[in-house]
């Protein structure tokens, strides 16, 4: 296996991982408040069912934006200072400063066609910006090294990226932006949002500044280079095992995680009636992914990605069948039950979310081996095409779900007892229907166990070195 740490280039080491990892604090800095867009869409601009709609429209445009990004990088043949995607991720850091504040701009008084607009153009151009950030910054993980160990590194220190972008927000912001009512405050929402896209703005330099490309895409400007066909790299990601499965686990993941997250504030808000606690418990619920993640290179080298991340699927359908037929009774000890489950469950979660871009990098290199063309832009596009699908549809058929249930948005924090002790069991469900999309994508459909991984890297290593 070619060594990357050695021909001119940097070893690899922490500085990459951190470099990596600052990349997706970065992305989530921006992201991170997506949970709280259907409480202040629904709670405090009283958008209701009109919201579920709108949000399905833009997520369509979300998921078709990405593939889109995708093949304009990879078709890319212009020389860049250092690399094309740093080039990428740079612009779209840019406009990410501002771009998610839009999403929650405090109008609540303003008439329905306004809000309407208000949502869906700010929603548009928080996407575009998002997008080309983020699709260029998966794709750079197999770049930065073909050491399966190291993207193992990369993939784990990804997820603390992700993990830290997600927890200080997650434990902080409820403690500001409801009063003591439970009720969202709109315009701190939106000052919350602009702070946080200045965070991420700096984590982005940080990244680009300190990323070093050890696997660089050759771009040769001449006119015998055959020209980048979208229509065949798409043909070639249905035909990629390991990218459809790493889909359906990430997409079940999210309908799981999205879809729960307004239902599980509208859990606290009513059920548990302690919304500013909600953030703590699920920051505290991450302590097992914390963990976790030093162990990952190692495991990975021991047992291999498929076989921990399918492990993880397994102990998450437990824990969440554990949170559907347990006794979470709206006091102190039903709270204690929820952790215990929800500890079990992101145990799960944590071991999958540790390798599951170092199994997209893999899936990169199937591509590669199986059809003849690395199309990393394309490939990782198109994952995060469903997965943003996964990311609208999962909040949008919730909220229809909830409504059915008897959820009001009008009532804020004050939803009756029936409807909250509903929203218990809807929480449980959607978490378990997560699981069991995960274990399906993971164990039926992913097909880079240990063995096949380590025949496709020394084969690729052979062509390459043959080459």
């Amino acid at each position: 296996m070619r060594d990357t740490n050695t021909k001119g280039f940097r070893k690899f080491g922490m500085r990459d991982c951190l470099a990596y990892a600052a990349g997706d604090f970065g992305c989530n800095m921006s992201f991170a408040l997506k949970g709280t867009m259907m409480i202040f869409w629904t709670q405090f601009m009283g958008l209701e069912l009109w919201y579920s709609l709108l949000l399905v429209i833009v997520q369509v445009w979300d998921a078709i934006n990405d593939p889109v990004i995708g093949s304009i990088v990879d078709s890319d043949r212009h020389q860049y200072k250092r690399n094309k995607f740093l080039q990428y991720i740079w612009f779209g850091s840019i406009g990410l400063i501002v771009a998610g504040a839009l999403c929650f701009l405090p109008f609540p008084n303003a008439p329905l066609w306004a809000q309407m607009i208000i949502f869906v153009c700010g929603y548009v151009i928080w996407d575009a910006f998002y997008t080309v950030a983020n699709v260029p910054y998966g794709s750079l993980l197999s770049l930065i090294s073909n050491e399966p160990a190291d993207r193992a590194s990369l993939s784990a220190w990804r997820s603390v990226g992700s993990m830290v972008g997600n927890m200080v927000p997650m434990a902080i912001l409820p403690m500001i932006i409801y009063d003591a009512n439970d009720n969202l405050i709109g315009e701190r929402v939106f000052i919350a949002a602009l702070i946080m896209g200045a965070l991420g703005f700096v984590c982005f330099q940080f990244m680009i500044k300190n990323t070093e490309i050890r696997v660089p895409t050759d771009i040769k400007l001449n006119e015998d280079q055959p020209k980048f066909n979208v229509v065949k790299a798409m043909s070639n990601f249905v035909k990629n095992r390991p990218a459809v499965g790493a889909t359906v686990a990430a997409c079940g993941m999210f309908l799981g995680m999205q879809g729960g997250a307004s239902a599980v504030t509208v859990l606290f808000q009513s059920y548990f009636n302690n919304v500013q606690i909600s953030g703590l418990i699920s920051m505290f619920s991450m302590i097992p992914i914390v963990a976790f993640t030093p162990l990952a290179r190692k495991m990975v080298t021991k047992f291999g990605k498929k076989e921990l991340a399918t492990v993880g699927a397994i102990a998450s359908m437990i824990a969440c069948v554990l949170m559907v037929i347990l006794p979470i009774t709206p006091d102190g000890n039903g709270i204690a039950i929820y952790v215990v489950c929800q500890l079990i469950n992101s145990l799960g979660m944590g071991i999958y979310s540790t390798v599951s871009w170092a199994m997209m990098g893999d899936a990169i290199d199937y591509n590669e081996w199986k059809m003849g063309t690395r199309e990393e832009g394309t490939v990782y596009a198109l994952h995060s095409f469903f997965r943003k699908l996964a990311q609208g549809l999962g909040p949008a058929l919730a909220l229809l779900v909830m409504t059915a249930l008897g959820y009001v948005g009008a009532n804020g924090g004050q939803q009756t007892i029936e409807v909250a002790t509903r929203m218990r069991y809807l929480v449980a469900g959607l978490y378990l229907f997560s699981a069991v999309l995960q274990f399906i994508g993971l164990s039926l459909i992913y097909n880079l166990d240990k063995k096949t991984l380590e025949k496709m890297t020394a084969e690729l290593e052979a062509k390459k070195a043959s080459a």
